[in-house]
């Protein structure tokens, strides 16, 4: 097989797969609410309106984190706002730390700044939190050759591995991590897809040092469609806090990074949670749990390895254990599986180097809503079915995904004829 570049024709910060999207029509009460505020002509304030800004105080108050508007930020989306924070808090030469893996569009921030983003392992329970010991360890040896590490990011519900960090495991690394010093950025874009809110308990590191955590969290994950790009942030009540407030309030404003009026309404509309907007998230999260929990099993009965998705529209696979029909297929690293599998499955299957993990590992990340429908009227028959595994559009999808897994697991025991 070609080997296709992964910096082929993009930048360093420039490629980088999306949010996994949920793959539904609009929200119509969503569409109205955007439609109506389109004859704004206003720019929106840097930061967000005072409307929204209480909305949001709204919205975390309710997830047991109170908060006040002078500590909230907006912005067109969660990487604006990580634009921000990174350049706040490490853009004089401090250094970041991510877990490994990682969202893709973690790493690139600190990269555009000119700061390295040193990656620290995740335990084996789950992805989104470093091991506190590691992340110890990378502490000491970063210092020891000379860094200043200050920043580190994770998310308790993960993009790419779709697990929720256990309380006791994401209390021992916050502890460690702010025992060091280090301020906390919270993404918590994927807080409200927990697939199974009453058997898997989600804390903010927020909830555990609220002094050091500033959360994060893209409405894309839960209650707007990408194409609507907002984001806020929470920031701690200290006069840190205060201070990184107003540092990164300034850096939007340089960057100009305003929420378009239209979405500022929607966004308000969302984060108030009306009886519209709360129906749609539960059953879209039933939905994809559902879709998310039948490609695992797919997955898994070919031979590969993944943990069960407990949060978002994802999951992630090793192919470890099918390495040598793999290879006799061309292929040797998690590019070349990215290039063969988005061939062979036709929906984007992003290697696992595409989140910091090592390129030899033979891993990617599935969505789970291309397999919903190629159509709205597809799609909406799939949210609203109180079966939808059994319709024919998604057991077409599923099987595609079935026997694409099933060919490679097969290979390594077909032998070509004499």
């Amino acid at each position: 097989m070609r080997r296709t570049d992964p910096a082929e024709d993009h930048g360093p910060v420039r490629y980088g797969p999306p949010l996994p999207a949920d793959g539904l029509p609009v929200l119509p009460e969503l569409s109205a609410v955007l439609a109506a505020a389109a004859n704004r002509s206003d720019a929106q304030p840097v930061g967000g309106a005072p409307a929204l800004l209480e909305a949001a105080c709204g919205y975390w108050t309710r997830r047991g984190l109170p908060t006040v508007p002078d500590r909230v930020a907006a912005g067109p989306g969660a990487p604006a706002l990580l634009l921000a924070l990174t350049a706040a808090l490490a853009g004089d030469g401090a250094d970041i730390l991510v877990p490994r893996p990682c969202a893709a569009w973690w790493a690139p921030y600190a990269r555009l700044l000119g700061r390295p983003a040193f990656h620290v392992p995740t335990p084996a329970e789950g992805g989104g939190v470093p091991d506190p010991y590691a992340l110890l360890e990378t502490v000491r040896r970063v210092r020891a050759e000379g860094g200043d590490p200050r920043l580190l990011v994770l998310s308790v519900a993960d993009d790419p591995t779709a697990t929720v960090t256990p309380p006791e495991l994401l209390l021992e690394t916050v502890e460690a991590a702010t025992a060091e010093g280090l301020h906390l950025v919270s993404d918590e874009t994927w807080r409200d897809t927990v697939h199974d809110p009453h058997q898997t308990v989600l804390l903010s590191p927020a909830e555990m040092r609220p002094d050091q955590v500033t959360v994060v969290t893209d409405l894309a994950g839960a209650l707007l469609p990408p194409g609507w790009p907002a984001a806020v942030a929470r920031f701690p009540a200290t006069d840190a806090g205060r201070h990184l407030h107003a540092r990164v309030l300034d850096i939007l404003t340089a960057l100009g990074a305003r929420i378009a009026a239209p979405v500022a309404a929607a966004t308000c509309y969302a984060l108030d949670e009306p009886p519209p907007v709360t129906e749609r998230r539960e059953a879209t999260v039933r939905l994809h749990a559902r879709v998310a929990a039948a490609a695992h099993a797919a997955v898994v009965a070919a031979g590969a390895l993944a943990r069960p998705p407990q949060a978002g529209r994802h999951l992630y696979a090793d192919l470890a254990p099918l390495r040598e029909p793999l290879a006799a297929q061309g292929v040797g690293d998690a590019q070349e599986l990215e290039d063969l599998l988005t061939a062979r499955l036709g929906l984007p299957a992003p290697g696992g180097h595409r989140f910091g993990d090592d390129l030899g590992a033979l891993r990617v990340r599935l969505a789970t809503g291309p397999l919903l429908g190629g159509t709205d009227e597809e799609r909406t028959e799939s949210l609203t079915s109180p079966a939808p595994l059994e319709l024919p559009h998604v057991q077409r999808a599923l099987n595609s995904l079935r026997s694409a897994f099933d060919d490679l697991r097969d290979a390594q025991r077909w032998e070509p004829p004499r």
